[in-house]
């Protein structure tokens, strides 16, 4: 039996439960207790939730865990020095340490994640890289393994980490069957995006969505804007004034966008080359998508497949 320690405090974010239900049907699914999951705080008792719930947690003390969890909360407060502390020696004392959305602070002024490659909630994912900046801050990663260290985004994407945790102790079948228990998608990859191209631009009209879904199952094709607008049943003038108004964007810069996202998946699930990803995704040669990859991540394709496949090593 493997046992899964969560560390919570006043004021932890109540979606951190998430984790530990996906534990919990990994026990379901095989028929026996597999994971022992226990609730830590560092003086136990009554802990009040972001919410003003209160749960029951056990108080830091010597045991040890396979793998120790800390929580997020939904502001960024100093730790208290037990809590680092706690945290700071977890390394040593566990097989696995993780941190869902904000955790990663706690991590981070613990001194974990100096010198690795760590994410967290979008929102504050700059303010962890400017308190923190001997850690790689990657700010639009569902969740990150580097080592023994796990860090994800804020509120779903910990169900994410918790089957990635599953998938890497009884292999991805039982994973996927607690990803079915727990309807939800099995599972993003860790190196997948926070942001969705399509949810991001946010188009308001039927119009502007028709035009916008069929550019993504039409990414091959050039998608001029005489296209796009003869999708949506609108004169070019007209279509390129609402679609800007509605999305912020140019119609050619969405595209590049939903190009680049699709280009980034493939680059991390798949094995195809460079070549093939930028004919299939509408570039048309590796150095157009490698200058539209450099203005949108920074980091040319090669460097995110590498991340991609070092994550999936470790």
């Amino acid at each position: 039996m493997q046992r899964i320690g969560f560390v919570v405090f006043p004021g932890f974010q109540v979606m951190g439960f998430a984790v530990i239900s996906a534990f919990e049907f990994a026990n379901v699914h095989l028929g026996e207790p597999v994971y022992d999951m226990q609730l830590l705080s560092e003086t136990g008792g009554p802990v009040p939730a972001s919410m003003g719930m209160s749960i029951l947690a056990e108080p830091f003390g010597d045991a040890n865990f396979d793998t120790l969890i800390v929580g997020g909360g939904t502001v960024i407060e100093p730790s208290t020095p037990g809590l680092i502390e706690f945290v700071r020696r977890a390394l040593g004392r566990n097989r696995r340490v993780a941190a869902t959305c904000t955790g990663a602070f706690i991590l981070a002024e613990a001194g974990l994640l100096d010198g690795r490659r760590a994410t967290t909630h979008w929102f504050y994912a700059r303010d962890l890289q400017a308190q923190f900046p001997n850690v790689k801050v990657e700010e639009d990663r569902i969740f990150i393994a580097d080592g023994p260290v796990w860090t994800s985004a804020g509120a779903t994407a910990g169900i994410d980490l918790a089957l990635a945790l599953i998938e890497q102790d009884f292999g991805a079948d039982v994973a996927r069957a607690v990803a079915k228990k727990l309807v939800v998608y099995h599972r993003r990859a860790g190196g997948q995006s926070q942001f969705s191209a399509l949810l991001e631009l946010e188009p308001k009209s039927d119009r502007i969505q028709g035009a916008l879904a069929y550019a993504k199952r039409n990414l091959t094709s050039k998608l001029t804007v005489r296209e796009l607008a003869k999708a949506a049943h609108l004169s070019p003038r007209q279509f390129s004034r609402a679609f800007h108004a509605e999305t912020g964007q140019s119609p050619a810069k969405a595209v590049e966008n939903l190009r680049v996202e699709t280009a980034r998946l493939m680059m991390e699930q798949s094995r195809h080359p460079i070549e093939v990803i930028a004919r299939q995704t509408g570039f048309a040669d590796r150095d157009r998508m490698r200058r539209a990859f450099l203005r949108a991540f920074g980091q040319p394709p090669q460097v995110i497949r590498r991340n991609a496949r070092a994550e999936a090593a470790a």
